[in-house]
This record gives C-alpha cells, sequence and structure tokens, in this order.
C-alpha cells in the first residue's frame, strides 16, 4: 500500500532552508551535526514553516466501521494549544490545553473529550513528536506490509497528555522521511495496557499536498494492526478538503456562551 510521494518544489525548498534531510550545519560551515530520525521526519514535513502559521482549518468527513463520526470542519492552533470542531449539524467541541467544552447537546461526555483530542492529535502528529515527554526508541529497518520503512517506538512519561500509557510505533518513508503509518493503543476510558494491546490500531496517511510550503495529508485509514502480519483489515477512513492556514485575527477560539466544562 505504500505510495511513493514526491513533495512539490515549494516544499522541497523550504525544507532545505530548515534542515537537509541527512544532516544540519551550525555556525561553524565545518561543524556538522547529524539529525535524528524524528527531526528528519520533522524537516519533510515543513516543522518551521507548520508553525509559522498560527492556526490551520480543514473540513474532514470521519468514518469507522461504516458509520460517520465526524463530518464538519477543524480548526486548530499549529502549537496544538488549542482547537475546536465544529459539526455539520451545529454541535461545537472547543479544548484549550488540558480544559474540553461542549455544547450541551452531547450527552457522552467520555467520547466528546475522545474526540476534540484524538482527531487533532492524529493530525497534528508530525509536529508533536518532540514534545516534551516524548520518549523514543532507536530507529530501525522494518517491513510492514512488503515494503520497507523506518521506525521507532514512542511512549509517554508519566502525567503526560489523558492517556499516557500510550503507545505509538511510526513507519516512515526511507527516502522521503514522510510519515506513512503510525500504529497505536488506545487506553482512554479505563482500559488498561494488556486489554489495550490486545486490538492495537494503525492509521495511514495518504494524499500529501503542498499547502503553503507544507506537506499535509489529504486523507486517512484506519487498521487494525498486528506486529508481525502488519495492517490488516480496515476499520475506517477520512477525507480532508479545503486546508488553509490563518491568523488568530480571523478566527475567535473561546468557548460558546453555555458550553460546559468536560472533565
Amino acid at each position: 500500500m505504500k505510495e511513493i510521494l514526491y513533495i512539490l518544489s515549494a516544499v522541497a525548498m523550504i525544507s532545505c532552508t530548515q534542515y537537509d534531510s541527512k544532516q544540519q550545519t551550525t555556525d561553524n560551515p565545518s561543524t556538522v551535526v547529524e539529525l535524528s530520525a524524528t527531526q528528519r521526519i520533522e524537516a519533510a514535513h515543513s516543522k518551521t514553516a507548520f508553525l509559522s502559521n498560527e492556526i490551520v482549518q480543514f473540513d474532514i468527513v470521519l468514518e469507522f466501521g461504516g458509520t460517520e463520526r465526524l463530518n464538519g470542519s477543524m480548526i486548530l492552533a499549529t502549537n496544538s494549544s488549542k482547537g475546536k470542531i465544529v459539526y455539520k449539524d451545529g454541535r461545537e467541541l472547543y479544548y484549550d490545553e488540558d480544559l474540553v467544552y461542549a455544547d450541551t447537546s452531547f450527552n457522552n461526555h467520555g467520547s466528546a473529550r475522545f474526540a476534540a483530542y484524538t482527531w487533532s492529535y492524529f493530525f497534528l502528529f508530525p509536529y508533536k513528536l518532540s514534545d516534551p515527554g516524548t520518549n523514543w526508541s532507536d530507529e530501525e529497518q522494518t517491513t510492514l506490509n512488503g515494503e520497507t520503512y523506518n521506525s521507532q517506538k514512542l511512549t509517554f512519561g508519566e502525567g503526560v497528555g489523558d492517556a499516557p500509557d500510550d503507545w505509538y510505533i511510526t513507519y516512515s518513508d526511507t527516502e522521503t522521511h514522510l510519515m506513512e503509518v503510525a500504529a497505536y493503543i488506545v487506553t482512554a476510558g479505563g482500559s488498561t495496557i494488556e486489554e489495550a494491546e490486545e486490538d492495537p490500531h494503525a492509521i495511514s496517511y495518504h494524499d500529501y499536498k503542498d499547502v503553503d510550503g507544507v506537506a499535509l495529508a489529504h486523507s486517512w485509514k484506519f487498521w487494525e494492526w498486528r506486529k508481525d502480519s502488519g495492517l490488516t483489515r480496515q476499520l475506517g477512513k477520512a477525507r480532508l478538503s479545503g486546508l488553509k492556514f490563518m491568523t488568530e485575527d480571523e478566527f475567535d477560539f473561546s468557548a460558546l456562551e453555555g458550553m460546559v466544562k468536560i472533565k
């Protein structure tokens, strides 16, 4: 399923000004610093250019198990500090750091909090690899569904995020270093690590396009995943459209009056 991804010339030019795909020079031209595996992924995704913008907005239609889970717009701070989901039916979710607000039509507060953080995290994931509290294994080359990738395992420090026991295994292209697949477990909702590891999933990123010098995936697929057999049964999909960058002056991130704080 692996796609050979080529970034448009604008992306390549910007990425090269931030990082070389394999090395970075310091102020001393004779000194060469080897980039880490995560830095190569960040460079491929033009992290510096992405973070130079304040807000990213896009429409998303997401299905899981044949059921539409999300149809609306997502407006996210590029530094992941806050975000809002505006559903087509008028419902809204809003998060600001560790606080989540929802309008009163959300009966299941647990699923609302999950939605507020999960879908935004999948979108922002390539830009959060160096967040405080992230712990990475050594990079290795591995095979997934017949294709070779660079792979690493991500775990989190104690107390990091809503579900610090979650882990991810990333699969990036060996040449472009773009993120292609991330396997993961979900412990949110009270599952133990052992229970979550009995049913690991994965997200695969597709249809990368240049948006103002940044490579952004325009479609996702969700899978059952096993370390030995790889991606097995497809569980869901998402289509992203209308991706654009904005400034904070163009959007009001505040919670609507009457929204309920979700714990």
